[in-house]
């Protein structure tokens, strides 16, 4: 499962495997992929200096990466609070009257919203970055398009490789003419901000449209036989972000999400701009149905919608209100139907591969191992 891309990053099997957990980031780089910590979570730069610390202690020099989040449109000046100051006073009711409706409990007096967007801000993504250059990551992954020319230019000069994810050619081909290093082929299928092209179509095309830069098969993919197929289709590897959801190491902070994740089909998700402002794929929950009803106000843009919710889905996710609880998730939570280890997950994938490969062999009448 080695490819010229995996086999430039020093990992042996081209499994990148995007988590916002760092201990789950750290086992897929132990168990031969390469581990993706999300770090839209971190507003504090000494938070996510912490975790990387704690990267470095556990994954013996073996190498891993950094996701950060830098929308294409900003607008320049704006902080935070300034940016609050544009959520309409209709939208604040409407969340108060859906947690009301829920008895939702309020946080304690002096308590933190625990999920805040603000990393969806670029000064925020910059600071970010300011942090994770002094670290020995070999990857710097983009969620929302192209990083700005300094931050492509900044992270070559760091030696690191710049990825981005695209739900069309067309983003493909933009991807390549600013410089990025691997461009992600994000299905329709998958968990968080997606397109609307599933993976079997949108994989070839990006492969043709940006070759020969190196593509990574993303959405809808959570077993060796699928990574075979996305390699069969001329990625240079898989990105797997909500396989790793279920895992022992997950750090989810709530059993009710879990067991939700755990019984939820193919057909539980729903793609909705009810957690940030665009669409997203998620768990389908009565809190999504209830911004995607069109009888409510509708959803806010990024950043807006993010900073709204984010007491809101701090409050479900605290006092685990399950008609209302859920998190970004792709359709292949069809598959998550236990907890195992990032180990024995790495283990079903690569005897799933072997298998693939075994069928096509005896297909194309070669001997088989």
């Amino acid at each position: 499962m080695q490819t010229e891309l995996s086999k430039k990053l020093g990992v042996e099997y081209a499994v990148f495997g995007f988590t916002p957990f760092p201990a789950v980031a750290a086992a897929i780089t132990r168990a031969g992929g390469f581990g993706v910590l999300g770090a839209v979570r971190y507003t504090a730069p000494d938070d996510l200096a912490r975790d990387l610390d704690w990267m470095q202690e556990h994954t013996g020099g073996l190498p891993y990466g950094l996701d950060v989040v830098m929308p294409a449109k900003k607008v320049e000046g704006v902080g935070e609070a300034e940016v609050e100051a544009m959520i309409p006073a209709g939208h604040r009711q409407f969340v108060a009257d859906t947690l009301a409706k829920y008895g939702v409990p309020v946080l304690a007096e002096g308590e933190a919203s625990g999920w805040r967007i603000t990393g969806w801000m670029e000064q925020v993504a910059r600071g970010q970055l300011d942090v994770a250059f002094d670290y020995p990551i070999k990857l710097l992954a983009n969620a929302l398009g192209s990083p700005p020319a300094d931050v492509v230019q900044r992270a070559h000069d760091n030696g690191v490789l710049v990825a981005a994810l695209a739900g069309s050619a067309r983003h493909a081909r933009h991807h390549a003419d600013a410089g990025i290093d691997v461009v992600v082929a994000q299905g329709y299928e998958a968990g968080g901000h997606t397109g609307e092209i599933a993976s079997m179509v949108l994989v070839p095309e990006v492969v043709d449209a940006v070759g020969p830069l190196p593509v990574l098969a993303a959405g809808g993919i959570g077993s060796g036989e699928q990574i075979a197929a996305g390699l069969a289709l001329g990625a240079q590897g898989v990105w797997l972000g909500s396989l790793w959801l279920t895992t022992t190491e997950a750090d989810l902070h709530s059993r009710a999400l879990t067991r939700k994740l755990l019984a939820a089909g193919s057909a539980d998700t729903v793609r909705s701009r009810a957690l940030t402002g665009k669409p997203a794929r998620q768990l389908r929950t009565e809190w999504t149905d209830a911004w995607d009803d069109p009888s409510g106000p509708g959803t806010l843009p990024m950043p807006l919608q993010g900073l709204l919710v984010a007491e809101a889905v701090s409050r479900i996710q605290k006092y685990e209100v399950e008609p209302l609880l859920g998190t970004p998730v792709g359709q292949i939570v069809g598959r998550m139907t236990s907890e195992r280890s990032v180990q024995e997950v790495f283990d079903d994938l690569t005897r799933g591969f072997e298998r693939a490969i075994d069928r096509i062999n005896r297909i194309a009448g070669r001997e088989t191992r």
